[in-house]
C-alpha cells in the first residue's frame, strides 16, 4: 500500500472510532486510563528494553546529552506516565457539559453542550511519554489520537502503543482509536496533514523548526507555539529580594523548557542596586548574562546584548538584561519581542500590576511570581496537552476542556419561525 493511501486509510478508521468514543461514559473512559496506567507499570522491563534501542541509535547518531536525556526512559519516568494517565482519569469530564442556557421570547431553550472535537493528530519530538501522556488526554476528552513522535524514539513510541491498544482491546473498544505511526518515512507526516476531512486537529509538540514545518504544509488547522521568548520586568517598587528569587527561578530551575526566563528587564531607578545582586546570584548558578549599554555601564564584564538576544529562546544557561526608563518602555519592549508566552511583572504597586495584566497580551501574564507556573499542571488542569501562542480556538496551556468545542443545543414545545 503507498504511503499516501496507508495515511488515509488510518485516518478513516480514526475518525469511525471517535463516533463511538464520543458517547463513552465517563465511566468507562476512567476505567480505560486507569488499566492502561496498570498496564504501563507492569510492563516497565519491556519499555526499557525497547528505549535502550533507541538510545543506542541515538549515540550512534551523535546525538547531544541534553537530548538523550529527554528521550530516556527511566523507572520514574516510566511511573511518571503511569501517575499521569491515573490523573487525568480524576478529572472531571467535559464532555456533556452544558455552558450555558437561555431562553428566548419565543419560549425556545438554547444552550452550549460541550463535545469533542474528533480526531487529534498530534507530531512531537524526542520525548516517548508524550505518546502515553496525549493519548490520555484526548482519549479522556472523547477523542481519537493519531500519534507520530520522532524516529529517534521510534522503538519506544511503538513499544507505548502497543501496550495502550491492548487495553483497548480487552475493554472491547476499537483499537483505532489510539494510533501510534510507526513509520520512519518523514513523508508520513506530510501526508497526514493532508488529511483535512478525517483529522480536526493537529498539535506539534517540540522545536521551531519542527512547528513551523508542520504549520507550513497542513491543511489542517494547528495548535502551535514557534517560542517562549519570556520577560520578566522588575518594576522600581518591586521587592528586590522577592525579585531575585522570581528571576533565579524562572531562569535556572529548569533552564531548556519554553516557560523559562529568556530576558530581564530592570527599571533604571533600582538597576544600580538590583543588577548586581541579580547577576551575583545567576553567576553562582552558571547563568551568561548578556546586557544592554545601560547594564554594562553598571557591571562592565557582561557581554554586549545584540538585537538577536532580545529575540532569543536560549533554552539554556543565558540571560538578555536590559535596563528601561518606565514601564512603559518595558511594554514596547515586550511587545517587539515577545512570543506571546509568558510575562511577569515584580512590583508591589497594586495599580501598575493591574495595568500589566489588562495591557500585556500573552498567553499567560503574572505578578510577582516565576514564569516557570505557565503549566497546565501547575496551573491547576490537571495536565497538559501542549501550549498555543495563536487565539484560535485556544489560549496559553492546554488541558481537557481546550480538546472539545460546544455545539448549540434547542430545546422547543412545538415553535415555528414566522
Amino acid at each position: 500500500m503507498a504511503l499516501r493511501d496507508e495515511m488515509k486509510a488510518l485516518a478513516i478508521s480514526a475518525q469511525q472510532a471517535s463516533r463511538l468514543l464520543a458517547n463513552l461514559s465517563s465511566e468507562v473512559k476512567n476505567q480505560l486510563l486507569y488499566r492502561m496506567a496498570n498496564a504501563i507499570e507492569a510492563a516497565e522491563q519491556s519499555l526499557q528494553l525497547a528505549n535502550q534501542k533507541d538510545l543506542r541509535l541515538a549515540e550512534q547518531n551523535g546525538m547531544v546529552a541534553a537530548m538523550l536525556d529527554r528521550l530516556t526512559l527511566t523507572s520514574e519516568r516510566i511511573t511518571g506516565m503511569a501517575d499521569g494517565l491515573r490523573e487525568v482519569a480524576a478529572l472531571p469530564d467535559p464532555v456533556g457539559e452544558i455552558t450555558r442556557m437561555w431562553l428566548r421570547p419565543n419560549g425556545i431553550k438554547v444552550g452550549r453542550q460541550r463535545i469533542p472535537l474528533g480526531v487529534i493528530g498530534i507530531i512531537y519530538e524526542s520525548r516517548p511519554n508524550v505518546t502515553a501522556d496525549a493519548a490520555g488526554l484526548c482519549l479522556k476528552s472523547g477523542n481519537a489520537v493519531i500519534l507520530r513522535g520522532g524516529s529517534e524514539a521510534l522503538n519506544s513510541n511503538r513499544a507505548i502503543g502497543i501496550i495502550l491498544r491492548q487495553v483497548l482491546t480487552d475493554m472491547e473498544l476499537p483499537q483505532a482509536a489510539l494510533q501510534v505511526v510507526v513509520t520512519p518515512d518523514r513523508n508520513a507526516v506530510r501526508e497526514l496533514l493532508q488529511l483535512e476531512e478525517q483529522i480536526d486537529l493537529i498539535i506539534p509538540r517540540g522545536g521551531e523548526g519542527l512547528i513551523r514545518f508542520v504549520t507550513k504544509n497542513s491543511r489542517i488547522p494547528v495548535i502551535k507555539h514557534y517560542k517562549g521568548v519570556c520577560h520578566t520586568y522588575v518594576d522600581e517598587h518591586a521587592d528586590l529580594k522577592m525579585a531575585e528569587d522570581i528571576c533565579l527561578n524562572a531562569k535556572v530551575q529548569r533552564p531548556g523548557v519554553c516557560n523559562a526566563l529568556e530576558t530581564l528587564l530592570i527599571h533604571r531607578d533600582i538597576a544600580a542596586e538590583f543588577l548586581p545582586l541579580i547577576a551575583k546570584s545567576m553567576g553562582e548558578s552558571g547563568v551568561e548574562l548578556r546586557g544592554c549599554v545601560g547594564a554594562r555601564l553598571i557591571i562592565p564584564a557582561l557581554i554586549p546584548a545584540t538585537e538577536e538576544d532580545w529575540q532569543a529562546e536560549y533554552l539554556d544557561l543565558i540571560l538578555a538584561v536590559r535596563i528601561v526608563d518606565s514601564y512603559e518602555q518595558a511594554r514596547e519592549h515586550i511587545e517587539n519581542y515577545g512570543s506571546l508566552h509568558t510575562e511577569v511583572i515584580v512590583t508591589n504597586d497594586y495599580h501598575l500590576s493591574q495595568r500589566f495584566l489588562q495591557e500585556i497580551n500573552s498567553s499567560v501574564v503574572m505578578v510577582n511570581a516565576s514564569s516557570r507556573f505557565s503549566d497546565g499542571n501547575q496551573l491547576g488542569l490537571g495536565a497538559e496537552i501542549g501550549i498555543s501562542t495563536t487565539k484560535l480556538h485556544s489560549f496559553g496551556p492546554m488541558g481537557l476542556e481546550d480538546l472539545t468545542t460546544r455545539k448549540f443545543v434547542v430545546l422547543g414545545d412545538g415553535q415555528i419561525r414566522e
